[in-house]
């Protein structure tokens, strides 16, 4: 059972948080000042919490309430366990592809000050782009779905807004009548989904802007202008916008494996933070310019650098940073799935069939991390109070 990492996000926000706050009154947002308390408090008294029994060896035990924050490192990896739960029926017996979808720097920057507009407009533009050039008769022919996830940060916390997305190697014919696949290893050309999605998004920009619908600070702030920003995009209609597809995965187990490590994460995890001392936080990262080992490396930040590249990653609310799309869209998934599964000749998964007899044995809540035993509670304790002694046996 892996430990508790020696220190955490937490940990740095409690020590350096405070006074940082006070310095930068005025230029945080209520959302990062919220997500900052919310790690500070996540798993302490202030939450509340439970005292717990174990049925198997009697043990006794304080359980804190965890913050359900989604920016919060502590809480994400059983969100992502729930969710790769949830979706494991959706995968099908085929080749998935992993495609990257990525904004330059120069759009990434105003993206930071129009977050809502810009992350969405990413995922429905890189959504179109994909079942666009997949419908088309010489490229594969067929409708698609994907599952697109949103990340706006680098290995080194910076701002770079991205979308993955993981993808099934064919889809139903235009008629419905049939599955159609992708050729073995190669499912569309990187080139022509990159020209694709660079001019639909620009020309989606361009839109926004006409509307009224973008803001511009400090250095952007020109870019109101309607001339000063035609020509500010001028030189974006030339440059390479990256794009890229990875070789299939080697199966759905795979496919899970990779979802486990990137639907839920936000700017970092706590297994990665080094230390924490008087030079500053140190954290490992993957130089992706450098080859081989020499990629993997260790930074140090100001512990005040280093919050505010996390808070660069906070997201507006309400926004959902997991979306599908296509024959997987959350409308007619699961009729969509059964179609598949019916066109590649396939039985519907284990786990569906099984989901009654499982409804009726859930899994405890509450499990003891020394018997495995389940364990009960004894006492609840709202936020601030004081815990009791539990009761004896």
């Amino acid at each position: 059972m892996r430990g508790r990492p020696a220190f955490e996000v937490a940990d740095i926000f409690r020590a350096h948080g405070p006074a940082w706050r006070k310095a930068q009154r005025g230029h945080l947002s209520l959302a990062q000042l919220k997500v900052m308390s919310a790690i500070t408090q996540c798993r302490t008294a202030a939450l509340g919490g439970h005292v717990l029994r174990c049925d198997g060896c009697g043990l006794d035990q304080v359980s804190f309430n965890s913050c359900r924050n989604r920016h919060c490192p502590k809480c994400q990896s059983s969100a992502a366990r729930r969710w790769l739960d949830a979706r494991q029926a959706d995968l099908l017996p085929v080749e998935y592809y992993h495609v990257v979808f990525t904004l330059p720097a120069p759009i990434a920057d105003i993206a930071y000050q129009n977050k809502a507009a810009l992350y969405g407009l990413l995922f429905d533009m890189a959504a179109e782009t994909l079942q666009r050039i997949a419908a088309d008769p010489k490229h594969l022919g067929a409708d698609i779905g994907a599952t697109l996830v949103l990340h706006t940060w680098g290995s080194a916390l910076t701002h770079h807004p991205h979308v993955h997305g993981i993808v099934p190697g064919g889809g139903f014919s235009p008629d419905g009548s049939r599955w159609v696949a992708c050729r073995p290893g190669f499912f569309l050309s990187v080139r022509v989904l990159s020209r694709l999605f660079r001019r639909r998004f620009l020309e989606e920009l361009q839109r926004l802007h006409d509307s009224g619908k973008l803001r511009f600070f400090g250095e952007h702030a020109a870019l109101a202008d309607a001339a000063d920003f035609k020509a500010w995009l001028a030189p974006l209609r030339k440059c390479e916008w990256v794009v890229y597809a990875k070789r299939p995965f080697a199966g759905p187990q795979a496919v899970l494996a990779y979802l486990s490590r990137y639907t839920h994460r936000v700017a970092i995890s706590n297994s990665r933070l080094l230390a924490m001392d008087e030079r500053g936080v140190t954290f490992r990262w993957k130089d992706y310019r450098a080859k081989g080992n020499t990629r993997h490396k260790a930074m140090t930040l100001s512990p005040q650098e280093f919050m505010r590249r996390f808070l660069l990653h906070v997201l507006p609310g309400g926004f959902h940073r997991i979306r599908h799309f296509g024959l997987l869209a959350n409308s007619n998934r699961r009729d969509n799935l059964a179609l598949a599964r019916e066109l590649l000749q396939v039985a519907p998964p284990a786990c569906a069939a099984s989901a009654d007899d499982a409804s009726t044995t859930p899994a405890p809540t509450f499990v003891c991390a020394h018997c495995g035993h389940a364990m009960v509670v004894l006492q609840v304790f709202l936020r601030g109070c004081s815990i009791r002694a539990p009761p004896a046996s």
